[in-house]
């Protein structure tokens, strides 16, 4: 991923607009899940709000390597067992007591000074299941416990532990195969912020002005996950549901600040 970049106040400020974009879209596509829409009508719902809004979207052709197929859509629409990079297209119905995780990013100001930002939400559609409920409750609470560890002079490992801890004390696991990771001038910047901690890892510090991307990826049975032919929905390796919360903050010297809250 390449070496941390630190924001400055005129970057941060692109941020914090653009956040706040993407946390409308988001906002409108969760009152939109119902029985019966389908992963497409969402797709296009978020790119005419996108536009509306003269931002881009970051994830609809994003190539992670030469060679690599480029994701399809816009939308990241992960239904159940489906962990993450699920395309909304071809399209699929969303059924009662499902639920889908819509995960997003986008690029504001569209031209060549604009930054990225991301975010995700799990949603019930309908009337779900306890175990749904559960593990949507419990994935964001440990999004927000992750949160609260950031502050210029904490470690990414005070992250990882807070996530880890709050997810695997409720019966749950977390996924180790895909972490967070640093945003703005690009979709994925360094560095990389894992949901579990590992003693061996080199302690990376939390600075100032630095931007980063916590999701927890939460899955109702055991962590191991699988990657389907599409070369890009990845889906829990046991066929048990999966959630997923995400968050672009800011680390500050008092704390941080939630720029797509």
């Amino acid at each position: 991923m390449g070496q941390v970049i630190i924001k400055n106040s005129a970057e941060i400020e692109l941020m914090r607009q653009g956040g706040k974009i993407l946390a409308l879209v988001l906002s409108a596509l969760k009152d939109a899940v119902r029985p019966g829409i389908t992963t497409g009508e969402l797709n296009s719902l978020a790119e005419k709000l996108i536009a509306e809004h003269e931002a881009i979207p970051s994830f609809r052709n994003y190539c992670p390597s030469p060679g690599d197929t480029p994701f399809p859509t816009t939308l990241c629409a992960s239904i159940n067992e489906e962990v993450v990079h699920a395309p909304a297209l071809p399209s699929r119905v969303l059924k009662e007591g499902d639920i889908i995780c819509l995960d997003l990013g986008l690029k504001y100001p569209s031209g060549d000074d604009g930054l990225f930002v991301d975010a995700a939400i799990t949603v019930g559609v309908g009337k779900i299941s306890e175990e749904a409920e559960r593990i949507m409750k419990v994935t964001e609470e440990s999004l927000w416990a992750g949160i609260a560890k950031v502050k210029h002079g904490n470690f990414i490992h005070d992250i990882s532990k807070a996530v880890q801890k709050t997810a695997e004390k409720e019966g749950f696991s977390v996924v180790r195969d895909l972490v967070g990771h640093g945003v703005g001038h690009k979709v994925h910047e360094a560095p990389r912020i894992p949901n579990f901690f590992d003693s061996s890892w080199k302690a990376t510090p939390l600075i100032e002005g630095m931007t980063i991307c916590i999701e927890p990826m939460v899955c109702a049975g055991g962590a191991r996950v699988k990657t389907k032919d599409d070369e890009w929905t990845v889906v829990t390796a046991d066929g048990k549901i999966s959630a997923h919360f995400e968050h672009t903050i800011l680390v500050t010297k008092e704390g941080y600040e939630v720029l797509t809250k």
